[in-house]
């Protein structure tokens, strides 16, 4: 890998870089090193240079990846994973050592960015060269699910060892399909395939650049002129321009994203359920989707993402309803103060706070609209320095769990994403739905937790949105899956 400054890119023979896929996107791939950032560039980096232990299929469903089989014991506390024969790209083998340093690495490193999917992991051994037994603290069902996650990459603990964090982050060797070609920080990631790579056949094309191009305009601009085969965060004002070029296409792929609008449940007038509640059902998520997204995104009725198992489309708990939303506010011995709404540098959010503030005004809710930095709204949000926003979530898998441990659970760590909304009956629902192995039981556990923080109105569900990315019509077989992923190892790119 060349750590390169602009210059030295010229270095890089132009004809390798005509043949690679070029992706623009809004988001900064900030690091190299999979266990330290959890950011939206890094997560669809790390996914092309390290392959994890499972991975997720076409269908959506856990596949082998670098385990080839593994099976989980009666009591759900003790896995075991055969490793398939695999090299990293400096063409040493990867051994269940490797497996063990990654796994515990994430898990136990002082600044590891997120080491939750980990944490309920015990002990982990390598029982031989080929052979990982993974023992739990206690049953966990999500966990095989988590040794998909964006972080759980398989790093060549040699190597690591041998150079040193620092070295290995600026000249990484990889474990997935690709291998660092170039990297310009701040500008663009050039990737290369990674000719040890275990998947017979793959990757199907000579690679990409992933190219940093913070401003949406630009974007679509350089596709829609031959600049670029894929785009992310086509703005929603501008899909329909995209779209009546026959040389592109938008499939609107299904994500785990949710907006919402969070509530802070520390002070008035949001420590009052009824408040809440009429909030909620003065707010037409329908008409907000239709706005905002030109209706591509599908009104939210779950304080979870629609796209995860055991979420319940049959919710309706709060809907839009402003005669009854302004007797509730009459009712509710709400003062009549103002409140503010925080808002990001994000013209998605500033435009749903708009139709919030104004929604609300029709049931006598007053609000004021604050803008902040990305810096001072993430300060705000945490110390609980604002009364509602509208902001949004992802999750890295299918699984609800890292979800509802996020924006639901009181007691796990960050106050049910800040909004302060603590209900011990569903902190413990967290923890039943996790340990639970029965299907049928768990579902029945979070439909529950759904409906019970939907009543309570944890947070407002406003819409789910797919993303909105393009692609060239020349380009065939890449997307991206529900947990930021991109399927670029089988992309073609016709010539």
């Amino acid at each position: 890998m060349l750590l390169a400054s602009a210059a030295s890119l010229l270095f890089i023979a132009a004809p390798a870089l005509a043949d690679k896929i070029r992706i623009g996107s809004p988001y900064q791939t900030s690091t190299l090193d999979p266990m330290r950032s959890a950011a939206a560039g890094s997560i669809e980096t790390f996914g092309q240079l390290y392959s994890r232990l499972l991975r997720i299929d076409e269908a959506g469903q856990l596949a082998p990846g670098l385990a080839e089989t593994w099976e989980v014991s009666e009591d759900g506390k003790i896995i075991t994973l055969t490793l398939r024969d695999a090299k990293f790209s400096n063409g040493e083998p990867i051994t269940a050592e490797d497996v063990v340093f990654s796994l515990l690495r994430v898990r136990d490193t002082p600044d590891s960015a997120y080491p939750a999917p980990i944490q309920t992991l015990d002990t982990a051994e390598a029982v031989d060269a080929s052979t990982v037994k993974l023992t739990l603290k206690h049953a966990f069902a999500p966990f095989l699910g988590n040794l998909e996650v964006f972080n759980a990459g398989i790093v060549s603990k040699a190597d690591v060892e041998a150079r040193g964090e620092a070295a290995f982050v600026e000249n990484v060797v990889t474990s997935g399909p690709y291998m660092v070609e170039a990297w310009i920080p701040n500008d663009r990631l050039i990737i290369a395939p990674n000719p040890n790579y275990w998947r017979t056949g793959f990757p199907k094309n000579e690679g990409a650049e992933l190219i940093e191009i913070p401003a949406a305009t630009t974007r679509v601009s350089m596709l829609l002129s031959g600049e670029l085969d894929v785009v992310r965060d086509v703005p929603w004002s501008q899909v329909a321009e995209v779209t009546a070029n026959p040389g592109y296409a938008m499939p609107m792929e299904p994500s785990t994203v949710v907006y919402v609008g969070l509530l802070n449940h520390a002070r008035p007038p949001f420590d009052n359920i009824a408040v809440r509640q009429a909030a909620a059902m003065a707010l037409d998520t329908a008409a907000i989707a239709q706005a905002v997204t030109f209706g591509a995104a599908k009104p939210a009725n779950s304080t979870i993402p629609n796209t995860l198992k055991y979420y319940d489309p049959d919710l309706k708990v709060n809907g839009f309803d402003p005669a009854a939303a302004k007797a509730m506010i009459d009712s509710s011995g709400y003062d009549g103060s103002e409140l503010t709404i925080l808002v990001s540098e994000s013209a998605e959010s500033e435009q749903q706070a708009v139709l919030m503030q104004a929604l609300w005004a029709q049931i006598g809710l007053k609000a004021k609209i604050e803008k902040a930095d990305a810096g001072t709204f993430w300060s705000r949000l945490t110390s609980g320095d604002y009364d509602a926003t509208p902001t949004w979530y992802y999750n890295e898998t299918t699984d609800p769990d890292l979800a509802v441990r996020w924006a639901l659970c009181g007691a796990c760590g960050n106050n049910a994403y800040y909004t302060f909304y603590a209900n011990p009956e569903v902190d413990k629902l967290v923890e039943q739905g996790a340990a639970e192995l029965d299907e049928t039981k768990r579902a029945a556990i979070y439909a529950e937790m759904q409906r019970i923080t939907t009543t309570e109105v944890s947070q407002i569900p406003i819409y789910y949105p797919p993303f909105a990315n393009a692609y060239s019509t020349a380009l065939h077989g890449l997307g991206m899956t529900p947990a930021l992923q991109w399927t670029l190892e089988g992309a073609t790119l016709d010539k």
